[in-house]
């Protein structure tokens, strides 16, 4: 019925309720006393006070409105697995046509699960919430999802969905499929450089006997490291040594199983990040100049450097037949420092070093070996470089990259780039570089060399004369500063220079610091999509050849970007582990998690939906047949809390509407109140008199 009454007082509310009080009280002491007509006044007393309340019949002209069934699409990466996606899209049109012909029905399509490049796993229920964001929950039906049942954002109560109405899913892949995943137990997030992090995983098969074998096969950072049998359902645990700063990536992967949905999951991925102890150094002086604080104060405030510095106090040209541990405060330990515990320096620097007898021949061959054998070797020259007590003339002269003339040049240039510098990662893009001049401070001397084949120059003074000269030796590095006055970039002079970046660069270089490698290729997330970097010292680069976490691979052609640096952007829409190769240099990166829910458990399942279902009345049912999609019939239920069978689901009939109308009809107003008001006190009167 579209009936009902309303109110609209004639006096102000708190009025109205006091007239209520005192014609209560008024009736109950006439009924209480027992007065004659007690009952006909007590009414005349009502309907007045009923009259100030002014009531009025109304008749409400309504227009229904349809009920809501959202209908959830999964779109997610996991339906593509066998026969889902046909199983799918079969299922959307014949549920399309059963839900047309359901009366008064509107039925929201919406499509869900295929992420954003940040989110993990398939995400249904935030698609359902979005998709009925405008939808009074009393105009809906109920809701259907068509999903393979793998969905990872399913509420633990029924009412945080937002509406009482039944959910059902109707669940595409068969039963019993067979599929084999790697699960990871223990994954560090950190390791020290140079040290070993246990990583421990687990092989699993399902739908096949327990007991299974496979062989595993263990990568870091796509280069082999070891393979394994191992036994399914049994943990295994592996160490893995952390060969570098930054992220380390680990990847396990076990051989297929015959008939099994894909091998996607047959992977799984570790990052481990690298990193370093605290770095040890040793800074040899030979003597006191004013750019010898530079090279200090740069080590001392790094908090990852351990310093240990030596400075020999007496220059050569006041040598004199006094002993050297005569001359010192502490005895330098040259013995120890260069022969016994060489190996345990990352960087050995040489400052304005000369021959002065401190150090015997014989541990400048260590040096040697211990640069051959994967050291870092920097000296920082001044004249001493260009004299006789060179340390250029010691068994070093096999490893160092620049042999002196003999002559120093003392006149103010600017240090300027050369073509190699440009395209170095050491020298690329430091501040100031790309004008004329470079907006830094000149130096004042410089000494003459001839660069050594195979060595490269980054900074160079008129002349082709070399500043600072690079080499590798064996699997150990060598930089060469021939000039003594990056100091006065330190201390402002003609507004100074970038001599922190550069310094700080140069030892990182020397230290192997993979970000400064002069061939590098780098695969960088940038949104949802991917950035391929190449960083060379040749003119061209070849083409990379791209490969997404499910196997599909595509050529990418780079692009110049700047000196020594060729880039592309390409879009990912898959989540997971990329690699990129150009049949040299290979590259890794992760988009999003790193071994995404979405492909770790893949096989069709009932039960992951079937709670929520249960909880609203719903059902979850199995649509895939032999060879056809069988859909259960739709039906319309009014007045009942189970909405599925066997091969039926229900929505909930609804009865929304909008009113379009309004006529009012008042009871106690006009002449028809007021007979009805002198007929209750009339009667009252009457019987009153008797």
């Amino acid at each position: 019925m579209n009936l009902g009454i309303a109110f609209s007082p004639l006096v102000p509310l708190p009025w109205l309720y006091v007239a209520i009080a005192a014609a209560g009280i008024v009736a109950l002491l006439l009924v209480v006393s027992r007065t004659r007509g007690a009952a006909f006044r007590a009414l005349a007393l009502g309907l007045a006070v009923l009259a100030l309340a002014n009531p009025a019949l109304t008749h409400e002209e309504r227009e229904p409105l349809p009920a809501v069934v959202a209908v959830v699409v999964d779109k997610s990466p996991s339906q593509n697995f066998g026969e889902r996606r046909a199983e799918t899209e079969a299922a959307r049109a014949e549920l399309a046509e059963r839900l047309a012909r359901l009366p008064n029905t509107e039925v929201r399509w919406i499509d869900g699960g295929e992420g954003d490049g940040e989110s993990d796993g398939t995400r249904l229920f935030e698609a359902l919430e979005s998709g009925l964001a405008d939808v009074p929950p009393e105009r809906i039906a109920g809701a259907i999802l068509i999903t393979d049942g793998r969905v990872h954002d399913v509420p633990a109560q029924a009412s945080a969905l937002g509406f009482k109405a039944p959910l059902h899913a109707l669940v595409t892949g068969r039963a019993g499929e067979r599929d084999r995943r790697i699960a990871l137990v223990q994954t560090p997030r950190f390791g020290i450089v140079g040290q070993s992090q246990t990583v421990a995983f687990r092989v699993e098969d399902e739908g096949t006997p327990p007991g299974g074998r496979a062989t595993v096969t263990i990568r870091r950072d796509g280069d082999l490291i070891g393979m394994l049998v191992a036994t399914t359902g049994e943990v295994v645990r592996i160490p893995v040594e952390i060969t570098h700063a930054g992220p380390n990536i680990v990847e396990i992967e076990a051989t297929p199983i015959e008939g099994e949905l894909t091998p996607l999951n047959n992977r799984a991925a570790i990052a481990i990040d690298g990193v370093r102890e605290k770095l040890r150094v040793l800074l040899v002086s030979g003597e006191p100049h004013a750019g010898e604080r530079t090279w200090r104060n740069l080590l001392k405030s790094d908090a990852a450097v351990d310093l240990i510095h030596f400075t020999i106090l007496r220059p050569p040209e006041k040598q004199d037949g006094t002993p050297i541990n005569e001359l010192s405060l502490i005895a330098f330990p040259t013995r120890e420092l260069f022969q016994q515990k060489i190996g345990d320096f990352d960087l050995i620097i040489f400052d304005r070093y000369t021959q002065q007898g401190v150090l015997p021949l014989l541990y400048f061959e260590n040096i040697a070996r211990y640069v051959r054998g994967g050291g870092a070797v920097l000296v920082a020259a001044g004249p001493d470089y260009a004299s006789s007590d060179s340390i250029f003339r010691t068994p070093l002269e096999g490893v160092l990259p620049a042999e002196p003339t003999g002559n120093v040049t003392e006149k103010p240039f600017h240090a300027r780039l050369t073509e190699a510098g440009r395209r170095h990662p050491v020298t690329r893009s430091l501040d100031g570089a790309s004008f004329d001049p470079p907006r830094w401070s000149r130096f004042f001397r410089v000494v003459d060399t001839h660069a050594t084949p195979g060595s490269a120059t980054l900074l160079g003074a008129p002349e082709e004369r070399p500043v600072l000269v690079l080499a590798r030796e064996g699997e150990g590095r060598v930089a060469l500063i021939l000039s003594d006055h990056i100091w006065l970039w330190a201390r402002g002079y003609e507004g100074g220079g970038p001599h922190l970046d550069l310094l700080r660069r140069l030892s990182h270089w020397l230290m192997k610091e993979p970000e400064l490698e002069e061939e590098r290729l780098r695969l960088l997330v940038r949104g949802r999509g991917l950035l391929v970097e190449r960083q060379s010292m040749t003119d061209a680069v070849p083409p990379v050849t791209l490969t997404s976490p499910s196997g599909q691979a595509r050529t990418v052609t780079l692009a110049s970007a700047e000196p020594g640096i060729w880039r592309a952007e390409v879009e990912a829409r898959e989540l997971g582990l990329w690699r990129a190769n150009d049949g040299t240099l290979s590259a890794l990166v992760n988009v999003g998690p790193i071994n995404p829910r979405e492909v770790s458990e893949v096989t069709s399942t009932t039960e992951v939906l079937a709670p929520i279902a249960k909880a609203t009345g719903g059902g979850v049912i199995r649509i895939a047949a032999k060879d056809r999609v069988e859909l259960p019939r739709v039906l319309a239920i009014r007045g009942t809390d189970r909405f599925a069978g066997n091969d039926w689901i229900g929505l909930r009939t609804r009865d929304a509407h909008t009113v379009t109308g309004l006529t009012l009809f008042p009871v106690l107003a006009g002449l028809a109140g007021l007979l009805l008001l002198l007929a209750a006190f009339t009667a009252a009167w009457v019987r009153e008199g008797r």
